[in-house]
C-alpha cells in the first residue's frame, strides 16, 4: 500500500501531466538522437511554453518526420506496415490509448496514410496535456 506522500507524490504529476511530458520528452530525444541533449530538451521546452501562450498544441513531430516513420517501417515500400509495426511505432512516439482496430488492421496490412492519421491523431491527444 502506498503511503500518503506517494499517493501525493502521483497526484501531483497526474495533476500537471508531468509523466505525459517526460514519455513525449523522451520520445524526441529516441527520434532525433540530438548531439546535445541538454539544449534540445530545453528547446523543446520553450517550444512547449511559446504554443501554451499562443492557445494551439504543440506540433513536436510534423507531417515529414512521420513520412521519415513510414520509410523506416517500410524501406520496400508496400504501401502498408503490418499491425505489430503500426502498434510499436506509436508507442514509440509516446502515444497512449492507440487504436487496436484501425483499417487494415484485420489484414495486418497498415496503410501509411492510416499509420498517419492515427500518429498525428495520437499526437494531438498527448499534447493537450500541454495546454492545460
Amino acid at each position: 500500500m502506498a503511503t500518503q506522500r506517494e499517493q501525493d507524490a502521483v497526484a501531483y504529476l497526474e495533476k500537471h501531466g508531468i509523466v505525459a511530458l517526460m514519455d513525449n520528452m523522451t520520445s524526441l530525444l529516441l527520434f532525433y538522437r540530438p548531439e546535445n541533449p541538454r539544449e534540445f530538451l530545453i528547446e523543446k521546452l520553450e517550444e512547449l511554453k511559446i504554443s501554451k501562450q499562443v492557445g494551439e498544441g504543440p506540433h513536436l513531430f510534423n507531417n515529414s518526420n512521420l513520412d521519415a516513420v513510414v520509410r523506416i517501417l517500410d524501406p520496400a515500400n508496400q504501401g502498408h506496415i503490418t499491425f505489430t509495426q503500426y502498434k510499436e511505432a506509436l508507442m514509440t512516439l509516446g502515444i497512449k490509448n492507440i487504436n487496436e482496430c484501425p483499417k487494415g488492421a484485420n489484414e495486418d496490412r497498415i496503410s501509411h496514410k492510416t499509420f498517419k492519421t492515427e500518429a498525428m491523431q495520437g499526437l494531438q491527444r498527448s499534447s493537450v496535456t500541454y495546454c492545460t
